[in-house]
C-alpha cells in the first residue's frame, strides 16, 4: 500500500539483510541503472539511424529495453527501494503553464 510521509510517495521498504557483499535492492538497482543507460543510447542510434532495416532492429531492442526498465522500476517501488516526490498541485499547474508558453512559442506547422 502507497503511503505518504513528508511529500514522499513509497510502498513499505521490503527489509533486506546489510552486509557488505550486494543483495537484491543493489543488484536490482544497478541493473535499472544500466537500463536506463542502455534506453538512453538506442534513443540517440533511433536519431542517427538511417538504414530503415536497422532503424527497425534498434527500435524492438529499444521497446524490450524501455520495458524491462519499467519492470524493475515496478519491482523496486513496490518493495519500497524506490520513492518519489509528491508534488503539489500548484507546482504541477505552474509546470503545465510554462509548457503551453514554450509551446506557443514554436512555430506552427
Amino acid at each position: 500500500m502507497q503511503q505518504m510521509n513528508n511529500a514522499k510517495v513509497q510502498n513499505p521498504e521490503t527489509q533486506i539483510p546489510k552486509s557488505q557483499a550486494m543483495n537484491d535492492r543493489d543488484f536490482i538497482n544497478d541493473i535499472l541503472t544500466t537500463e536506463k543507460y542502455f534506453t538512453q543510447a538506442y534513443s540517440t542510434a533511433l536519431n542517427e539511424a538511417s538504414n530503415q532495416t536497422l532503424y527497425q532492429d534498434i527500435l524492438h531492442i529499444f521497446e524490450d529495453t524501455q520495458n524491462s526498465q519499467r519492470e524493475l522500476y515496478n519491482l523496486m517501488f513496490k518493495n519500497g527501494w524506490y520513492s518519489l516526490e509528491q508534488e503539489s498541485a500548484q507546482t504541477c499547474q505552474q509546470s503545465y503553464q510554462q509548457f503551453q508558453q514554450y509551446q506557443q512559442q514554436l512555430p506552427k506547422h
